[in-house]
């Protein structure tokens, strides 16, 4: 039986790994960091990688909001969800992930630009608008 995508990723450690490099590049990147400011760090580390080790076949329970909840109101542009991918898809290649799995991913993600994308415009580096509401941080 073939292996799950989660196991072909490298679990856990390596998931952890790529989304903790992952936050990092975005987090940097002008065309899309804007719209972070007021996101709880720690609290997008859990709901990324309990979201990429339970889409990928792993053990782990997404328990966040839904993408269209969880991203309403940020006005999302195109272009910004497109600077998104092209950070995942960096990191990834940084992690050496092979072509295929990549793909996989990819293919596993990107039904979700219908429910985050607001914006139908190439413009990045726009705003959070004032109105939006962030998550609560994590209770530790």
């Amino acid at each position: 039986m073939e292996r799950t995508l989660y196991e072909r990723l490298g679990g856990m450690d390596a998931i952890t790994a790529v989304v903790e490099a992952f936050r990092d590049k975005v987090a940097a990147d002008d065309r899309i960091n804007l719209k972070f400011a007021r996101t709880d760090l720690a609290r997008l580390r859990k709901m990324l990688i309990d979201q990429v080790c339970e889409a990928t076949g792993g053990p782990c329970q997404y328990k966040g909001r839904g993408m269209k909840e969880a991203h309403a109101g940020m006005k999302v542009t195109n272009g910004e969800f497109s600077a998104l991918v092209d950070d995942l898809v960096a990191t990834l290649k940084q992690f050496k992930v092979p072509s295929r799995e990549q793909d996989e991913l990819l293919a596993i993600l990107g039904p979700l630009k219908s429910e985050i994308v607001e914006v139908n415009s190439n413009e990045v580096g726009t705003a959070l608008p004032d109105a939006f509401q962030p998550a609560p941080a994590l209770m530790t």
